[in-house]
């Protein structure tokens, strides 16, 4: 009978630690989805602002956060520069991602 709660108690902590470890996976996974998205909306707002899309540029980044499934929390336009940051969640635990874009800064010699 010793051996018969040894096997349960050893098969009890392997699935939890494969139920943690998935959790952990997925979080992941949908962490990086979103700052994915955060790069593909300020890209699309910087686009837009530049004039090599037509448009209203934090609108460009708004279709592509909800194209992707999540929400743009915040979008800012300076210039030619744009700031974004995009809001998801898994499992109930929010994320957010923040990613900017524009041209490159060039600093005078």
């Amino acid at each position: 009978m010793a051996g018969s709660a040894s096997t349960v108690g050893v098969v009890a902590v392997v699935a939890a630690l494969t139920v943690a470890v998935a959790a952990v996976g997925g979080a992941a996974v949908t962490a990086r989805r979103v700052a994915e998205t955060a790069d593909a909306a300020a890209l699309a707002a910087a686009d837009t602002a530049s004039g090599a899309v037509t448009g209203y540029p934090c609108d460009a980044a708004a279709r592509v956060t909800a194209a992707a499934g999540w929400e743009l929390a915040e979008c800012h336009v300076d210039g030619l520069v744009a700031t974004v940051t995009v809001a998801g969640a898994y499992g109930g635990v929010p994320l957010d991602a923040r990613s900017r874009a524009g041209p490159p800064v060039v600093s005078s010699p």
